[in-house]
């Protein structure tokens, strides 16, 4: 085809890729972005369409996947990633097969804090002046985002538990409760395989203890044998949705910025009391300067209210990436460790670590609002974890107990791939029935997904999956 019309050779290679992955006015863009000076590649680089709202991240190999409308086809791909220069082609002129490479790009932290006036020099200054902005800089109108979500639940070994969904969120102003006014549904499931162990004594004595009035139960008191495999069921979904549910994410306290104005926010009035910060460097972001700060241990606990768990007795880490010309958030990296001894004790015997929580939030600057684009949130999870038999042990048991198949964590992912902020699409859509629960069986709508943005696999997560799939299938079988 190309020959005979003679058309250029980068026009022909387009239109080979091209067509090679059209389906239903979709055109699948695939590429890989390196770093210029390591050539290793870079994870979490952003990649969209200039001027909309379609768009992914690069993962762990630095490879990337959207799919854009056929309309979108004369526009801008923009690759960019904090701490390096942007990267733009027109849609039309990008050649995938080969690699995108990202320069370097910082800015002197010297000559900013010389040329500055009136301006906070001081890094809890920075970030107090961040959170005064929050109302100015996050929406202030309501809005709807549809986002794919992949939820991973493993040990140290093997993946145990994968779900991928659509979902949809809607919130309105930065100043409202998100409790009272935000809602989620699970649009359509991608996959769902489940191979954990449904006979977790421990998951059902949790739930018994918490839920029911009586007599406190012990693991070492129950047998499998009396309990009934429905209500087994029962307590591992109740561990579900107390700890992993997307209700959790949104509205609790780990929604940083969103909730910040709330009683007892993490990074609410009293932020100073369990945190401190320290200006590390200046980094470039998409052209803009922007803030590079270092999260530190503060003199209080930090503390999450989750009903049921104590989960408190924290000192948080992590980075903060904030705008220079106007304070915005751009991303959150934040984790919380085991700190007073209380809770030192019971992450290493639940747990074996005591990172608890790692949270990272990252935002798209769409119409000057703040969005949220990507949310990544890992914790570790109570399964069969908190019994360890004193009685001598059989073969069989002992692999029960093995260190690599005991202590389960949980991923959660999410990428925002589109923002409504039509007032008819909203209010039409709020007439629905809204339902957040990822744990419930849909079936699959394969035409749905064809045309569906989704977070691309690494190589090992790959691999991973495959593996769960076959089991699944044997299992099945």
């Amino acid at each position: 085809m190309c020959m005979k019309f003679k058309a250029p050779k980068l026009l022909c290679l387009l239109a080979l890729f091209f067509s090679a992955n059209f389906s239903f006015s979709q055109i699948e863009v695939k590429g890989k972005v390196v770093d210029f000076t390591s050539f290793l590649p870079i994870e979490n680089a952003s990649i969209y369409i200039q001027n909309t709202t379609i768009g992914t991240i690069s993962n762990a190999d630095g490879k990337f996947q959207i799919n854009v409308p056929q309309d979108h086809l004369q526009d801008t791909l923009v690759v960019s990633s904090i701490g390096f220069k942007t990267f733009k082609v027109p849609l039309n002129e990008y050649d995938p097969s080969f690699e995108i490479f990202l320069e370097e790009d910082i800015a002197s932290l010297d000559e900013v804090v010389v040329m500055a006036e009136n301006r906070p020099t001081e890094a809890n200054d920075i970030v107090l002046r961040a959170l005064e902005r929050l109302e100015r800089n996050l929406p202030d109108s309501s809005y709807i985002q549809k986002g794919f979500l992949r939820h991973k639940e493993r040990n140290k070994r093997e993946f145990k538990w994968l779900i991928e969904s659509a979902i949809t969120v809607y919130d309105s102003a930065y100043n409202t409760n998100a409790s009272d006014v935000l809602k989620i549904n699970v649009d359509e499931v991608r996959k769902s395989y489940d191979l954990r162990d449904v006979d977790s004594v421990f998951n059902y004595v949790s739930y018994i203890n918490q839920t029911a009035n009586g007599k406190r139960l012990k693991p070492d008191e129950v047998r499998r044998s009396d309990i009934k495999k429905s209500e087994i069921i029962k307590a591992i979904r109740w561990n579900d949705e107390r700890i992993n549910g997307l209700n959790n994410l949104f509205k609790s306290q780990l929604n940083l910025l969103r909730n910040a104005h709330r009683t007892k926010a993490l990074f609410g009035s009293q932020i100073l009391d369990n945190h401190q910060f320290q200006l590390d460097t200046i980094l470039v972001d998409n052209e803009r300067k922007i803030y590079k700060i270092k999260i530190k241990e503060g003199e209080d606990f930090v503390g999450l209210n989750t009903e049921g768990v104590f989960n408190k007795g924290y000192h948080a880490r992590g980075w903060l990436y904030i705008y220079y010309d106007n304070y915005a958030v751009k991303q959150v990296e934040y984790e919380l460790i085991a700190a007073s001894k209380t809770q030192k004790i019971r992450s290493k015997r639940l747990f074996d670590t005591q990172v608890n929580h790692k949270l990272v939030i990252t935002y798209r600057d769409y119409k000057g609002k703040m969005y949220p684009s990507y949310i990544y949130y890992e914790t570790p999870k109570l399964v069969n974890v908190g019994y360890k038999s004193q009685k001598r042990l059989n073969e069989k048991e002992k692999e029960a107990f093995n260190k690599t198949q005991r202590y389960y964590y949980t991923v959660q992912e999410i990428l925002f791939t589109d923002i409504i902020l039509d007032k008819s699409q909203i209010k039409n859509a709020l007439n629905n029935t809204w339902d957040a629960d990822m744990f419930a069986a849909k079936p699959y709508n394969a035409q749905f997904w064809d045309n569906y943005n989704i977070l691309l696999e690494s190589e090992e997560d790959e691999q991973l999956i495959r593996d769960l799939t076959r089991r699944a299938q044997l299992f099945k079988n």
